[in-house]
């Protein structure tokens, strides 16, 4: 097999703060797909075009972040801009991925409870929907080719597909099982489980990366107890204060308190995505308290799956509606009540992303090179692939399949996918270009 010639063996230079701010902020007004298109997006960008991290350094990341309740996407990046740039570094990250997704959502979320259906907003959705589509199928292949490297691998990849899409087993269970996988087999057959030689490969095809394999520790990503204990306990100071004020102003009973508790407990159960944590959503916020319909629930969906950002961000949504229908200030102000109940939402649903994050990076960083630990976590990176495949199945039935086939997203679906795969067009403008396709259908009838 003839590998890639290597397009440079020199070090990137050194990528700023403020460069890295305005990667970051770009990164959350294009991170469309859900969580694997905006890995898929953040692998191309940051491993194959810019060469930030190296290609095991990425995926140790990833396999931790896929073991953690919240997006795992968002904590991707954290992970990465703390890597970089230490703790700010990592907070800028993260919250820039979650921020323009906040704003386009409620903004949305007022012209939804104002004005309805719009025709132009209802066609770019419908050419969204299936790149969407292209988009996660096109993360499986990137994502699967580098890290299915044996019939093992390949074996766990299957197995987890099966097992989520046939079985519907709960996603825990699938990378726990994973992970016991490798952890046994890494004893007995330890060579399945060491990617050092493709990560190799994979180098000299690209060439060398500022964080790179063999780069040395810097002082933050070294594991200290006091670091630790800081970390903890500035987060549980940013979780305590605002709920303790908002139970201070309206009571403990009250909706904005009751969204931060309700919120904070879906935070610490979202693992598998935001598929998984849907359903804990829709009971606790549709059934039992009531803040929004069922109807207003999908269409809250459609639009988180339609707007960059993490798919969890139709939490967003959920607050929105319940403070412009039912807040506090809904009679006075709606729109400010409305604004507020997003606000505490999201801020309670994405604060622990960051403390787990900052509080156990030092101690991921540690297990870097001892096959104890890289073994279970290899084998839930071939778990994910069959997961993201999955996922791409569950987006392609809802989205290209009516009863019958929609032709029209069927051929959006084929072309992105080609325009991605084979002539590796820019992700945003393969978007860009769904979207004027989807309204061209909408005011033509296609």
């Amino acid at each position: 097999m003839n590998l890639p010639q290597p397009t440079t063996t020199t070090v990137p230079t050194a990528v700023s703060y403020w460069t890295a701010f305005w990667y970051w902020l770009r990164l959350g007004f294009i991170s469309f797909g859900g969580p694997a298109g905006q890995i898929a997006i953040m692998h191309r960008e940051l491993v194959d075009e810019r060469r930030w991290i190296s290609e095991g350094r990425f995926l140790h990341a990833l396999n931790y972040c896929m073991l953690l309740p919240g997006p795992e996407a968002q904590q991707l990046a954290t992970y990465i801009g703390w890597l970089m740039h230490r703790t700010w570094g990592g907070i800028t990250a993260g919250a820039l991925f979650v921020l323009p997704s906040w704003f386009i959502l409620v903004g949305l979320s007022w012209v939804y409870v104002r004005f309805g259906t719009l025709p132009l907003v209802a066609g770019i959705f419908a050419g969204l929907k299936p790149a969407v589509v292209a988009l996660v199928v096109h993360a499986a292949y990137r994502i699967g080719s580098r890290a299915l490297t044996n019939v093992a691998l390949w074996a766990i990849a299957v197995a987890a597909f099966i097992a989520i899409a046939v079985l519907q087993a709960p996603f825990p269970y699938i990378i726990g099982a994973a992970m016991a996988f490798g952890a046994i087999c890494g004893k007995l057959a330890p060579t399945l489980f060491v990617t050092s030689a493709a990560h190799a490969r994979r180098a000299s095809a690209v060439g060398h990366a500022l964080i790179d394999d063999d780069t040395p520790r810097v002082a933050h990503t070294r594991y200290r107890l006091r670091t630790l204990l800081l970390v903890v306990g500035v987060g549980a100071a940013l979780w305590f204060a605002p709920m303790a004020l908002l139970v201070k102003l309206e009571g403990w009973n009250t909706q904005y308190a009751q969204l931060a508790w309700f919120f904070t407990k879906a935070a610490l159960l979202t693992f598998g995505g935001a598929y998984a944590v849907l359903p804990y959503v829709y009971q606790g916020a549709v059934l039992h308290y009531g803040w929004l319909s069922g109807a207003q629930m999908i269409d809250g969906l459609a639009l988180g799956e339609t707007t960059p950002g993490p798919l969890i961000m139709v939490v967003t949504f959920v607050g929105f509606i319940a403070g412009y229908e039912s807040g506090p200030l809904a009679t006075s102000s709606p729109l400010l009540s409305g604004i507020i109940a997003a606000t505490v939402v999201t801020w309670f649903t994405f604060l622990p992303s960051f403390i787990f994050i900052l509080a156990g990076g030092p101690l991921i960083e540690s297990t870097r090179n001892e096959a104890k630990f890289t073994a279970p976590l290899t084998a839930v990176t071939a778990a994910v692939v069959g997961v993201i495949l999955s996922l791409a199945l569950f987006f392609a039935r809802h989205v290209l399949w009516h009863g019958t086939l929609n032709l029209f997203a069927t051929a959006i679906a084929i072309a992105a996918f080609l325009a991605l795969q084979r002539y590796k067009v820019n992700v945003m403008l393969v978007l860009g270009a769904a979207a004027a396709l989807g309204v061209l259908g909408q005011f033509t009838g296609l």
